[in-house]
């Protein structure tokens, strides 16, 4: 009795799995063509820099970032250059900071974020570490909140 249950068992899963393939397969199917005009993908869902469009306008900005490090709070000056909503350029000061820890961390910090940002679309950035640096990169998301407020209006 036991194997006519296995068999069956056996049967009953390969009908399920054959079933949700052929309903997985017609979603792949492509759409019969309608006579509705089509409306053009908004600046907000195209692809950053593929047409020249982009929620946010073309330029460079700057914005302090502010975090807390052991040693206190810290500031950090980031600018960035924008075109098509993909950043261009980065560069990130540190005009205050005395701390030879943040000092330090910022500096690797610093050294590393170009790698990591430059040709990315600004909505896309999103670093919590880098060059070793885990606090300044807060900091860094700070400051380009700002940007990207600016940048919007």
């Amino acid at each position: 009795m036991i194997p006519r249950r296995r068999a069956a068992l056996a049967l009953a899963t390969t009908s399920f799995a054959a079933l949700g393939l052929a309903a997985c397969s017609t979603a792949d199917q492509p759409a019969e063509p309608s006579d509705e005009a089509s409306t053009p993908e908004s600046p907000a869902t195209s692809d950053a820099g593929a047409t020249g469009s982009s929620e946010y306008a073309d330029g460079t900005y700057t914005a302090d970032g502010s975090y807390t490090s052991p040693g206190g709070q810290e500031t950090i000056t980031v600018t960035v250059t924008l075109a098509d909503g993909v950043i261009e350029d980065v560069e990130v000061t540190n005009p205050e900071t005395t701390n030879p820890n943040s000092l330090r961390y910022q500096g690797e910090f610093i050294d590393g974020i170009a790698a990591e940002v430059v040709g990315v679309p600004l909505d896309d950035v999103s670093v919590d570490r880098v060059g070793g640096s885990s606090l300044t990169s807060g900091g860094f998301e700070d400051a380009l909140q700002t940007i990207r407020d600016e940048a919007a209006g």
